[in-house]
């Protein structure tokens, strides 16, 4: 009996010797299966990354897909590149959820350089960066106002390399005295990304990933057919106030505002034409322009700051009849245009969906995926019948609430 059990043992414990060497032999296999997976290049972590990064890279995704509003309307982009590029639509700018962990594994830093931070437009296009950047794992290490300044735009540049980005997205003041701070970053081998408007001399692919703009053309559009409605079959004379500067976005909108009204509403003649070199000049040139023709029905200006000075300008003239279009929906004109006021409405930017559309799109250039030079967003008309809808799909945010006191009137 004794011998009986000893030779059952001896048995046992040869079967559990074979059942371990071939458990070691699978997860040999598993090991090798795993490792034999060719890593992106592009991809590879950076100095700052943990030494455990590149062994969680075959982990479950600790990501989830990101793009922008999808539900936003397939309508045709008007706006040419700055080098006259046809647009693809900023709507094809998707992450799944396994590229989104792979750009966590990276331990990006990224950095904003913004040619001037204070209105509701910049506001909006960091916070959709800093949403999107935060759901990639990137870390912001700057984030700079120029203040339409080029030489402290540039100086911001020089600061935001001493922090060595991997990213930098950016609008240019000026695209002639920035391009050599640019094109520093560019040989520092920094990600270069642009909403916009780009730098003279850099080449996309080679120096900056692509640009991202609003359709700013389709915008100047939608300004001339508010214009139009407005005044009605009777048409009238107005006035232009447009950006006198190089810069190609504004230049769009009135090329865009000016083209519409002479091609489809000839009883409206354009009768004047002022310049502003910056948001705060809106007032003294609507002031010159009503004294000048005092039976002005209307003024177009290029965006909604110079156009809150147009407001003041047409009520200390007691022009409380003047219509005024423009492009950009801030909150003071979204609130006089809410309450019936003299902005009767205006072409919108969607400059979050822009800001989530430009990280996407330096997440691109980190993957090492296809990407095109120029990229947009579609137009979105505004008036006081579509305000509060039009806010949320601009701001992915319900409007403040004495903007939708006044729209309730």
């Amino acid at each position: 009996m004794k011998k009986q059990f000893s030779a059952l043992v001896v048995l046992l414990l040869m079967i559990s010797v074979v059942l371990a060497a071939c458990g070691k032999g699978n997860s040999g296999g598993a090991s090798s299966a795993a490792s034999s997976q060719p890593p992106a290049s592009s991809m590879a972590p950076s100095p700052s990354a943990s030494p455990s990064a590149a062994a969680s890279a075959s982990a479950a995704p600790a990501g989830e897909p990101l793009s922008i509003n999808q539900s936003l309307p397939d309508k045709e982009i008007l706006s040419k590149g700055p080098n006259g590029e046809t647009a693809t639509s900023a709507k094809s700018l998707q992450l799944t959820a396994d590229e989104v962990a792979k750009i966590k594994d990276g331990h990006y830093k990224a950095a904003i350089a913004m040619h001037y931070a204070g209105n509701d437009w910049s506001t909006a296009q960091i916070k959709g960066l800093t949403d999107a950047f935060g759901k990639m794992g990137i870390e912001i290490v700057a984030t700079t106002d120029a203040n339409f300044k080029a030489e402290t735009q540039v100086a911001n540049i020089e600061t935001i390399l001493s922090k060595q980005p991997n990213i930098i997205v950016s609008i240019p003041v000026d695209p002639v005295s920035t391009a050599d701070a640019y094109k520093k970053a560019a040989a520092a081998g920094v990600k270069l990304v642009f909403m916009d408007n780009k730098p003279n001399g850099l080449e996309a692919g080679k120096d900056y990933v692509g640009v991202v703009s609003a359709d700013n053309y389709g915008n100047g559009v939608e300004s001339a057919n508010i214009m139009a409605k407005e005044l009605g079959d009777a048409g009238g004379d107005i006035g232009v106030i447009f950006h006198d500067a190089d810069f190609f976005v504004t230049k769009q909108r009135t090329d865009a505002f000016e083209k519409t009204i002479k091609e489809k509403y000839p009883k409206i003649k354009i009768v004047d034409r002022g310049g502003i070199q910056g948001p705060n000049d809106g007032e003294k040139v609507a002031a010159a322009m009503l004294t000048k023709h005092p039976k002005l029905k209307g003024i177009f200006v290029v965006w909604d700051v110079p156009a809150e000075g147009a407001m003041a300008a047409a009520r200390s003239a007691g022009r409380n009849d003047l219509v005024i279009t423009t492009c950009d929906l801030g909150t003071n004109v979204a609130l006089e245009m809410a309450s019936g006021g003299l902005i009767k409405g205006l072409g919108a930017q969607l400059p979050y969906d822009q800001g989530t559309a430009e990280a996407i799109l330096a997440a691109y250039s980190l993957l090492g995926k296809p990407t095109s030079s120029y990229y947009a967003v579609p137009a979105l008309p505004v008036t006081k019948d579509n305000i509060l809808d039009a806010w949320k799909t601009v701001y992915h945010s319900d409007a403040p609430s004495s903007i939708q006191d006044a729209a309730k009137k």
